[in-house]
């Protein structure tokens, strides 16, 4: 199985290669050289790659998961809510009318 190196790759390992050239090195040496500098350029790739999906994957289950842990939060925030609802709209439905009387008896009590 032949894998495709990118030419950036190529030249990235032959500039390392020439890099570490010895002076009694051969240009072939260096091609050989350069070769197993790819290789270890792509093998460094595919594992990153690799790396990326399975962090990806991760952060994909943690997200449904996180989603899933909010929704039955928000869910249970609406249950809570709603048994004080009644109560609530009982104190603010009572008030008006105490206002409403407490208003009347002191104009009552004044035109007196």
């Amino acid at each position: 199985m032949t894998v495709q190196v990118s030419s950036e790759t190529q030249s990235e390992a032959m500039r390392i290669a020439k890099g570490s050239q010895k002076k009694a090195q051969s240009k072939e040496q260096t091609k050989l050289i350069a070769q197993g500098i790819e290789k270890g350029i792509s093998e460094y790739k595919k594992q990153q790659k690799a790396k990326a999906r399975e962090r990806d994957k991760q952060r994909k289950k943690n997200r449904s998961v996180n989603v899933d842990s909010v929704s039955s939060a928000v869910q249970e925030s609406v249950d809570n809510n709603s048994t004080d609802l009644p109560r609530r709209l009982t104190v603010f439905s009572i008030l008006p009318w105490l206002l409403l009387l407490a208003s009347w008896s002191y104009f009552l009590v004044q035109g007196n």
